[in-house]
């Protein structure tokens, strides 16, 4: 039964209310992907090239080993994807520190080229649910599909054979959206029965703990763990952050991140783990520690960061200013953002925790409902023995299929 129910289901049915992607050309900026990417409300944006896009060459781009790969097609191609956490990353390289406003004007492809080859792959909606396993196990974290509707079928002879204007949804005459690994495992939830006994059986015995887990202390410099950030954004994970004792006190995550802003950078550089922490809690930091992420770069003399720095709090007082004037029930009224970064009340820093005597399905859905990739495990007595991720309950459910292809 679970076999069939891998086989027959296809990926358009993962689609159903799903929005057509946000995208931005494989020329924009930094700063244009950035804009985008907090206008979508999304914590990505998807890249597209095409031959005709004003914005790129006449031909597609794609990256294959870290290394452009041109193709000569007439279609356009999502390429990769940008989120903030890439953003934050690309601020906190040394040269850029310096400069953070001539980083934002470089060209995302600097980004791309640090991507993972095939972080993000094109499949039919026809394609079966097995199929889109596969392709996840092999490294795609979203799978690009596209979507039919009244609007794309009225609108595609309008558009075959255009670029789509930049604010349009359209490629190729087409609507496109993608499918990630939460959505997997939330679809596979939703008919959990089809796999019994499997979700009843403890992680531990299933063999699904991930003891290779990155960790760093409370105490040491949050900048020590940006290798440590890269990875788990690649990899769908997250960085602990641990006492003395390798106690949990909570994580560095992509999730968390993602809903902050592009000053986290400063934060970064300048404060431990455990101070970052509070900085990017979902109420946004205190002024203290605004102030001391000021000091610290002056010291540093880092002064075009603390430009950015000062900038953005100017422009969020303003966007407050504009938000406390306008009726609450006024659907025009800019976003409001706690503190000086993009804080969103449903992220905090606080580590999500099971334990190796929890079930398969009751892991899924404490994930799930905390919008985590990844969930911790420890010991009774607090101490953090390994991960659960997305991808680990994938592999559980993908094995029942054995060799099928």
């Amino acid at each position: 039964m679970a076999v069939n129910f891998l086989n027959n289901r296809e990926v358009s049915d993962l689609c159903l209310g799903k929005p057509p992607l946000k995208w931005v050309p494989i020329g924009a900026t930094v700063a244009e992907a950035l804009s985008a990417l907090k206008k979508s409300g999304e914590s990505h944006v998807s890249v597209w090239s095409c031959c005709s896009d004003h914005h790129s060459s006449s031909k597609i781009k794609s990256f294959d080993n870290n290394n452009a790969v041109i193709v000569d097609s007439p279609a356009c191609k999502c390429v990769g994807k940008i989120c903030m956490v890439d953003v934050i990353c690309f601020l906190c390289k040394e040269e850029n520190l310096a400069d953070p406003f001539k980083a934002l004007e470089a060209s995302i492809s600097q980004i791309l080229l640090k991507a993972p080859p095939l972080s993000v792959r094109h499949l039919e909606p026809n394609s079966s649910l097995l199929q889109a396993l596969d392709y996840i196990l092999d490294g795609t974290q979203n799978l690009v599909i596209p979507i039919e509707s009244y609007a794309t079928r009225n609108s595609r002879k309008k558009f075959l054979g255009k670029p789509a204007p930049f604010s349009s949804t359209l490629h190729n005459g087409r609507e496109y959206c993608w499918i990630t690994q939460e959505d997997v495992v939330r679809f596979i939830l939703n008919s959990i029965g089809v796999f019994s006994p499997i979700p009843t059986f403890t992680i531990e015995s299933l063999n699904m703990i991930d003891h290779d887990i990155m960790t760093v202390h409370y105490d040491e410099p949050a900048s020590s763990a940006l290798a440590l950030i890269s990875r788990s954004l690649v990899e769908q994970t997250s960085v602990a952050v641990i006492d003395e004792n390798n106690r949990l006190i909570g994580e560095i995550s992509p999730s968390t991140l993602a809903f902050c802003d592009e000053t986290v950078a400063a934060a970064i550089t300048t404060l431990s783990a455990g101070d970052l922490l509070a900085y990017i809690d979902c109420c946004g930091p205190s002024e203290e520690l605004v102030q001391l992420v000021r000091t610290r770069l002056e010291g540093k003399n880092l002064e075009a960061m603390l430009d950015l720095l000062e900038e953005y709090s100017l422009s969020s007082s303003s966007s407050s200013s504009a938000s406390s004037s306008c009726s609450s029930d006024d659907e025009s009224a800019p976003i409001k953002y706690g503190g000086s970064g993009r804080y969103s009340p449903a992220r905090r820093s606080e580590a999500i925790v099971c334990y190796p005597w929890s079930s398969l399905v009751a892991v899924m859905i404490q994930a799930l409902a905390h919008r985590v990739s990844c969930v911790w495990v420890a010991e009774a007595d607090h101490t953090l023995v390994g991960i659960v991720t997305f991808e680990g309950m994938l592999k559980v459910f993908r094995s029942i299929a054995g060799g099928i292809k």
